[in-house]
């Protein structure tokens, strides 16, 4: 799941706030926009795993593989800092529209392509419009939802993950074995329409333009930031090339990557995320760890039970399906008024339960161990990243001035992808280098040999524990020192 998503001041606030909830009269059609664009965005998420080894084998580009996916999460990089500075100077309308374009194009582009280049273009395609979409659809809930609202929407998003997360394999699996492996990409981009025309006129009404600045001319686009969203995306590019390819020659492409990677990061992040300054920056942080620390342990999932315990592809990708509902459920209960007093607790708890469930996973390594235990102890970490996920982004709109929504919103979603980056790449040099096999952007391909060795899957989950823990010390460190706090 992944795959994983600012204060309103008086002067963007409607005068009198209209009556109802999220699906009220007042905010109907765009809730149900929006909602069904995240559903059908998590839909081809959850989808693209199941027929990428197929499109792969089909387009001779097994070589290519890895590819398919880092080229979605590197431009997507780029594609959400360029989406913060649209949508801060001239609303989150055009990035929206922009941003579903292009992905739709990304999904015809590899649904049509003859060769594996052509694929991993498109994939790269997809990648930019789901960084401008993601980002410009935070900034139309800063701008468009009362704050009462905004736990209820960001639980909404929530939920809409998780009809996709379980029967998103189980059909793009029915439709690749009867229709092809191509229809999985060629058939979304339609559905995409149906709830952009819906929300599209909502938005337009409630969050499009500028933010007010009482009269003075918005912001040219930083060109600065820009240059270094290319460098953050290029970068995460080669870093994860390099932890690939374990040779010395990826030494070279793997600094280089890491001379990109690290100003960029500088520059994008509030100040002081990296030292868990107290507020934004810790919401920034937070957000990173939990992500990275989840995704860098369930991509290790499915690959443990097939090799190691002998289940069928299909019952592994299940094991997690009950994740989905409890992600859910942890979204829900931070969206309720009465826990909002409570929100940095809730947060603290639950990175405790991702770091529970993450330590509990390998075992079942031993034989004598039910495999449904680690479906058990799965659904009690998503509860968690519920809990986390949710609540850092009603805080993060919480200490966000209006003018700064897009690029703060930016920064939480470039915390989280960079982190799963980072760890994936981190964990899956320990993996290959324990004999587990070659991991490639949070997809695990297996060695050619059979059964991977068990202890490279019980380091990569003590490193993500590890990870964890240090997140539940941050979520101690999430009331803010200032509101508005600096951002590079």
């Amino acid at each position: 799941m992944s795959a994983l998503e600012p204060r309103i001041s008086e002067t963007s606030a409607a005068p009198s706030p209209p009556p109802g909830g999220i699906l009220g009269p007042a905010y109907r059609a765009l809730s149900v926009g929006i909602i069904s664009v995240i559903f059908l965005m998590a839909f081809e998420a959850t989808a693209v795993g199941t027929a990428m080894p197929v499109a792969a084998r089909e387009l001779d580009g097994i070589g290519l593989y890895a590819f398919g996916f880092s080229a979605y999460f590197t431009t997507s990089l780029f594609g959400m800092v360029l989406s913060g500075q649209w949508a801060d100077r001239q609303g989150p309308l055009r990035p929206l529209t922009v941003g579903i374009g292009a992905f739709a194009a990304g999904l015809v582009c590899s649904g049509t392509a003859g060769v594996m280049g052509m694929f991993v273009l498109g994939r790269a395609l997809q990648g930019l419009g789901g960084g401008l979409v993601i980002v410009a659809l935070y900034v139309v809930v800063s701008r468009a939802y009362e704050e009462r609202l905004r736990p209820a929407i960001m639980a909404a998003f929530a939920a809409a993950w998780v009809v996709p997360s379980i029967v998103g394999p189980l059909a793009a699996g029915t439709v690749t074995e009867y229709l092809g492996w191509r229809w999985v990409f060629l058939g979304i981009p339609v559905l995409v329409v149906v709830p952009l025309l819906v929300a599209l006129p909502a938005i337009r009404r409630t969050a499009s333009g500028p933010v007010d600045t009482g009269g003075a001319a918005p912001a040219a686009f930083d060109r600065r930031r820009i240059r270094l969203a290319l460098g953050i995306s290029v970068g995460a590019g080669l870093l994860q090339y390099a932890a690939q390819d374990l040779r010395w020659v990826s030494l070279l492409p793997g600094a280089v990557g890491a001379a990109l990677l690290v100003p960029a990061v500088l520059g994008l992040l509030p100040r002081g995320t990296y030292r868990a300054r107290r507020g934004l920056p810790s919401v920034v942080l937070l957000r990173g760890l939990a992500g990275g620390a989840y995704i860098g342990s369930e991509s290790f999932v499915p690959l443990m039970l097939v090799t190691q315990r002998g289940l069928s592809p299909t019952l592994a990708g299940f094991s997690l399906a009950l994740g989905g509902v409890t992600w859910a459920l942890g979204s829900w209960v931070q969206s309720q008024g009465r826990t909002a007093p409570y929100r940095e607790r809730l947060m603290a708890a639950g990175m405790v339960m991702v770091a529970l469930a993450i330590l509990a996973a390998p075992a079942v390594l031993i034989e004598s161990v039910p495999v449904w235990t680690l479906a058990l102890a799965w659904a009690v970490g998503s509860l968690g990243m519920g809990l986390v996920v949710g609540s850092a982004s009603v805080l993060l709109m919480r200490l966000s001035a209006p003018e700064e929504a897009g690029a703060n919103s930016a920064a939480l979603q470039i915390s989280d992808a960079l982190a799963n980056v980072v760890l994936l790449a981190a964990g899956g040099a320990a993996f290959a280098a324990l004999g587990g096999g070659a991991v490639g952007a949070g997809h695990v391909i297996g060695t050619e040999g059979g059964a991977s060795h068990p202890a490279a899957f019980l380091v990569v989950f003590l490193m993500m524990t590890c990870v964890a823990l240090v997140g539940a010390w941050v979520a101690t460190r999430l009331q803010e020192e200032r509101p508005g706090a600096e951002s590079a």
